[in-house]
């Protein structure tokens, strides 16, 4: 079927509703956070409308170039750690019976209940030293005495990809199950081993899925607020986090608009490079 042009005015009543609930909450609060982050702090007060480039440049400084370096780089190392487990695992799970699938997809979604606060206050008591797996691993042998295993780079990463991959799966699960389980029995017949078939056959298939994919866990452990606070260290910290601080703490409304502004810019253009890439697979 070919879609029409609208011909009248009337036609374009369904998009009134949906464009107006961008406009109200999104448009008008991410304008008024641009126009916020050209203001000038006020120590008197809170802060005085201006036109100046201070936070903007005081964002480009050293100490928040790390910041940023390090949310990226988190937020990367997130995506592909998640990738890397979901895509194998769901793989076998969309080859495995109804069942198993039902009960494994019901779990990944109790998970997804879970608030962040509840997920980063159990992972600190499994990485603590008292009530932490290390007294397992006492109790087995394979350790002498049991330690703190947080707060450390890989309590948060641990954390986040705990947090990050039922979405990651249930991404990529559509995908595989509707991936033609013949192309990999050809590949069999023809005498690549599993393994082999699952690296050239469904890999390659599934490219634009997984680069997809990979952009939305970016994006989503780019805004992680919580989970880097209660287990890492102040250097462990994403931009999230010094945001709010800024924000709330030190009353620098300027600053942390400018902060959030460069964060939704990233945002948006990910997500921009996620609708050209699922438009690239239907062409495709």
């Amino acid at each position: 079927m070919r879609r029409e042009a609208p011909q009248k005015l009337s036609d374009y009543g369904p998009l009134v509703f949906p464009a107006g609930m961008l406009i109200v909450f999104f448009v008008v609060p991410f304008a008024t956070m641009i126009a916020v982050s050209f203001f000038k702090r006020d120590p008197a007060g809170f802060y005085s409308a201006d036109f100046v480039f201070d936070n903007y440049a005081r964002f480009l400084s050293l100490f928040f170039g790390k910041v940023l370096g390090f949310s990226l780089l988190l937020a990367v190392t997130v995506a592909i750690c998640c990738v890397a487990l979901a895509v194998p695992f769901t793989y076998l799970l969309s080859r495995a019976k109804r069942r198993t699938q039902v009960l494994w997809l019901v779990g990944l979604l109790s998970i997804l209940s879970l608030s962040e606060v509840i997920i980063g206050f159990a992972w600190s008591t499994l990485f603590s030293r008292t009530a932490g797996i290390t007294n397992l691993l006492v109790t087995l042998g394979i350790m002498k005495e049991a330690v703190a295993l947080n707060p450390s780079f890989g309590a948060v990463l641990t954390a986040m990809v705990y947090q990050a991959l039922p979405y990651t799966v249930l991404v990529l699960y559509p995908a595989l199950v509707r991936l033609d389980p013949t192309l990999t029995e050809a590949a069999r017949t023809l005498g690549a081993s599993p393994v082999k078939s699952f690296f050239t056959v469904v890999v390659p298939a599934l490219r634009n899925t997984i680069v997809a994919t990979l952009i939305m866990v970016f994006i989503f452990a780019l805004g992680s607020y919580l989970l880097p606070q209660i287990l890492g260290r102040p250097q462990h910290w994403t931009l999230s986090v010094l945001i709010t601080d800024q924000a709330i703490y030190q009353s620098n409304m300027p600053f942390a608009a400018a902060m959030a502004v460069f964060l939704v810019l990233v945002t948006l253009g990910l997500v921009a490079l996620t609708v050209y890439a699922g438009r690239k697979g239907e062409a495709a």
